[in-house]
């Protein structure tokens, strides 16, 4: 791995260097396309100059609602190589929420998918700081609202002259990633290019990445996950980029032989669908040699490797942080669920809830400090209380509780955030509550996590009704389908006459999770009643 100081840890720095070394080696594979790292470094400098000719500077925010594919990685570095900081949107996001994320982040421009145009015009009504939209595909009911509307793919004819790689620094905002909000709303988490360049160098000095690799992704682009631990690793590796345009648990093997993919991220609820499916004589014919999970049960590590043929890695981290612990292809495999060790980027420990460091084996909460500059969150856009709370005491505080072994191994155990993890998606319980209530029937609502059959969580919510209201479960459901995510939606939904609380009128959600776990077979299940969720 070619390394490079912290100060060329900007995405305008290592794309022009890569492309002066790689030149025509293949960068990323997506479809039928086929495009080399000199064809990265010149797209990303048509689009960075097409942002430049709007108007977009360094510091400015820009919103990016796009699925996977080439135009994704375009935009984002391309303003990342004039200084504009990318604000990437989930595709599920709708309404209110959506409408909170452009706004709360201060986009002044929208990079919208035909997709998601309808949703994006409704969302951006009345936003003043808005000045206008840039799309991709048929605009169809995007209105604009008297705001200027662009073809992203008028940049591709644009100078490919590259902008000034000493204009932006290692330490100025890349991007703002939005995370789940706990007992508040999603915070958009403001990351330094450096950070993301420190993921990718981490991973390839750990888990051994190459330039004959190619690094797959099925998992969507806005996601850190993807960008993060999949994209930026291939860069710093001189490897092949291969992405699809979302996980198939039918296709997925047949993209990876595909591709010829040797690596590939994987979530807790792809691993257990994969396991699932029937045994082939062809569950060995591919390439793979690594595959990273989430930190999963010793029998499913045992049986995803053995089945598989192929070594099983694993990683701590946040979308604030970088990878805190490193499980590698060397660690020995009864340490398998593990998240691994820390590798030389942090201090860490597990504390109480006074703070008090915990010895080896104890539960408490994992606090880090970074020992590198510029790796890790610059702190939470626009909102300094939050910043300061999870900041206390000279640690960043990350609300998971885990154990670390005698031998320096992390496990995880549970989060004490009001967080539900589902299928990838870290959940606000706060959200959940925040958009259930404003049906004009319901009082109160709580929203707790509740385990599934995928591994992680699905959603749950006890709804006390309004006196006199009648609302069918379904009724719900469907109210929820017209202002959330699809992922947000409740699985589980039970009505009660009132909410246990404490006295001073907290909702006691631990007494719910007992409740709920204990009735499970009569809590209303819209998978058992059929209601399939559009998304």
């Amino acid at each position: 791995m070619r390394d490079y100081p912290l100060q060329q840890r900007t995405i305008g720095h290592l794309l022009a260097d890569k492309a002066e070394r790689n030149g025509a080696k293949a960068w990323l594979l997506w479809k039928d396309a086929r495009y080399s790292y000199a064809d990265l470094h010149e797209m990303t400098n048509r689009y960075a100059n097409g942002f430049s000719s709007l108007g977009i500077a360094k510091g400015q925010h820009v919103a990016v609602m796009l699925s996977n594919g080439p135009h994704f990685l375009f935009v984002v570095w391309g303003l990342g190589k004039i200084g504009a900081v990318a604000v990437p949107l989930n595709t599920a996001a709708k309404g209110e929420l959506l409408r909170y994320f452009i706004d709360q982040s201060r986009s002044s421009w929208i990079v919208v998918g035909e997709e998601w145009t309808d949703r994006i015009d409704e969302a951006a009504a009345g936003l003043d700081e808005l000045k206008g939209f840039v799309y991709v595909g048929d605009p169809r009911g995007l209105s604009a609202k008297g705001k200027p509307t662009i073809d992203l793919r008028t940049f591709e004819a644009l100078s490919s002259l590259t902008p000034p790689v000493d204009a932006v620094r290692y330490s100025d905002p890349h991007l703002i990633m939005y995370t789940s909000g706990t007992t508040g709303p999603s915070k958009g988490v403001v990351s330094p290019h450096a950070q993301a360049h420190a993921v990718g160098r981490h991973l390839v000095q750990h888990l051994g990445y190459g330039a004959e690799d190619v690094l797959f992704t099925c998992l969507p682009l806005f996601h850190g996950n993807a960008l993060w631990y999949t994209c930026y690793p291939a860069l710093w590796a001189d490897a092949t980029l291969a992405v699809v345009p979302r996980f198939s648990v039918s296709q997925f093997w047949d993209d990876i032989r595909r591709t010829g993919a040797t690596q590939f991220n994987a979530l807790g609820a792809m691993v257990n669908l994969l396991l699932k499916q029937p045994p082939s004589e062809q569950d060995r014919q591919h390439r793979v040699r690594q595959s990273m999970a989430l930190p999963l049960s010793r029998e499913v590590f045992n049986e995803f490797s053995r089945r598989f043929n192929l070594k099983v890695t694993s990683v701590y981290a946040m979308t604030e942080t970088f990878p805190v612990t490193i499980f590698t292809h060397r660690d020995p495999v009864e340490k398998g669920s593990s998240a691994g060790k820390g590798r030389g980027l942090a201090d860490i420990i597990i504390v109480d809830d006074e703070d008090q460091p915990l010895p080896a084996g104890k539960i408490g909460e994992i606090c880090i400090r970074p020992r590198e500059p510029w790796i890790m969150m610059l702190g939470y856009y626009n909102m300094p209380e939050a910043t300061l709370r999870e900041s206390r005491n000279f640690w960043f505080h990350t609300g998971d509780r885990c154990y670390i072994d005698a031998d320096g191994y992390l496990f995880f155990v549970d989060r004490t955030k009001e967080t539900i993890r589902r299928r990838g998606e870290n959940i606000s319980a706060y959200e959940v509550e925040l958009l259930v209530a404003k049906h004009p029937g319901v009082l109160e609502v709580a929203a707790i996590p509740l385990a599934s059959e995928l591994t992680e969580d699905d959603v749950m919510i006890y709804v006390v009704k309004r006196p006199g209201a009648e609302i069918a479960e379904q009724e719900l459901i469907r109210f929820c389908s017209e202002t959330m995510p699809y992922f947000m939606i409740p699985r589980f939904i039970r009505f009660a006459d009132v909410l246990p609380k404490t006295a001073s009128e907290k909702v006691e959600k631990y007494k719910l999770r007992i409740m709920a776990e204990a009735e499970r077979e009569l809590l209303w299940d819209r998978e058992r009643e059929g209601v399939t969720i559009s998304r």
